[in-house]
């Protein structure tokens, strides 16, 4: 059976795809030896550095970002190495298993999923690594099965005050181009991206930005790469080429979201994607729900994981919403099933879809006989039509 209007695809990535984009996409395949390509090859990777913030390499993959994690650890690491890392949630978990997967020992700080990378613990570790076994530690900027950010330059600062010679790893596969991020500024050694999220593209594409640091521990490590190599990639993009075919069609939409991204401005972007989830926070309270993350130091930008009532469903609230309101949300993870549901508010989103959305949310919880307060959306309204208040204020 049909349903009118647009579906509302409110996961936490895959974000909407702008019709711009679409259509920049949309493009005849381009001759991936030709001139032209050069140059599409160029503005993609130099664009992509001003997104990273940062003046080295950036290494697009045809992958999804789980490529990218695996060609961050190929690329640095050996055979056995012991790697930190912080399980923040199921997708801190899932790069951690990964890490088992290709013969690293991967050493856990756990967490109850319900906050971000703990710097104190970091320092604490790498402290007590006098004989410095340890050679990367790995962070989720934005851990996006439950909402929580984490404080990169803090666990940057807890590395240089161990005085510890560790690669610091960094996923901001849902922070990129939503969250600001500054890779050279913050002395990260490999960042990890992908296409899907806050850059507003389909699923296909994964970034690994590299310092030097990188690119030096490249040439030691020993775990085995081909397709992931940086050495053959940035030989090839130096003119904006790539050593096998890469994704033409979704470089076009790349350069069209880097455009997009500068014509609002970043700052612009990271300040519409911090109001949002206030917006969304502060209906998520007023209906008597609670938020997983329990700092608010830690609230990610982009999602919003919420907890339900015991006794109740995320499941079956997501598929009523899906099935009675044609909208999306995501699914609890992991240890997390059936206990969350999470709102994505990222990439090319704006007030009124918000509002959609907090709508839908509403109604459904109407609808599944969950219990809560109303007046979430009003709340929301309140809080965002006072800023655009602010905002034409200051223009005047």
């Amino acid at each position: 059976m049909r349903r009118p209007g647009r579906h509302f695809l409110q996961i936490p990535g895959p974000s909407t795809v702008p019709d711009r984009i679409l259509r920049a996409i949309d493009n005849p395949t381009m001759d991936h030896r030709s001139p032209e390509f050069g140059d599409l090859g160029r503005r993609a990777l130099d664009g992509m550095k001003t997104i990273f913030g940062t003046e080295s390499d950036v290494i697009i993959y045809p992958a999804s970002g789980t490529g990218a994690w695996e060609a961050a650890l190929v690329n640095t690491l050996s055979p056995g190495d012991r790697v930190l890392m912080c399980e923040t949630g199921q997708f801190a978990w899932l790069w951690q298993r990964l890490a088992n997967r290709l013969g690293l020992t991967p050493e856990i700080i756990e967490t109850d999923w319900r906050q971000a990378a703990d710097a104190d613990a970091i320092e604490a570790r790498l402290r007590a690594d006098t004989g410095h076994e340890i050679r990367a530690v790995c962070v989720v900027h934005n851990e996006t099965s439950t909402g929580c950010t984490s404080d990169i330059p803090a666990v940057r600062a807890a590395i240089d005050a161990a005085n510890h010679p560790a690669l610091l790893l960094v996923d901001t596969i849902s922070s990129l181009g939503s969250v600001d991020y500054r890779h050279d500024e913050w002395g990260v050694d490999v960042t990890v991206g992908g296409s899907q999220k806050g850059l507003m593209l389909p699923p296909g594409l994964s970034f690994n930005a590299v310092s030097g640091k990188a690119l030096a521990a490249s040439q030691t490590a020993a775990l085995p790469r081909s397709f992931w190599d940086w050495g053959e990639m940035i030989a090839a993009n130096k003119t904006g080429y790539f050593p096998y075919t890469p994704a033409t069609n979704m470089l076009y939409g790349l350069v069209e979201a880097i455009d997009m991204l500068h014509e609002e401005g970043l700052e612009a972007v990271f300040a519409r994607h911090r109001r949002h989830a206030a917006a969304t926070r502060l209906a998520v309270e007023t209906w008597g729900l609670e938020v997983l993350c329990r700092m608010p130091e830690h609230y990610s930008p982009v999602l919003t994981a919420v907890m339900m009532p015991e006794g109740h469903s995320a499941d079956a609230l997501r598929g009523i919403i899906h099935s009675q309101l044609n909208m999306s949300l995501g699914n609890g993870l992991g240890r997390l099933q059936d206990r969350v549901f999470r709102i994505g508010h990222l990439g090319d989103f704006n007030d009124l879809m918000l509002l959609g959305t907090l709508s839908g949310i509403e109604m459904g919880l109407v609808r599944a006989g969950v219990p809560h307060r109303k007046g979430g959306v009003q709340a929301a309204i309140d809080l965002l039509a006072d800023g655009a208040a602010q905002a034409t204020t200051r223009a005047a």
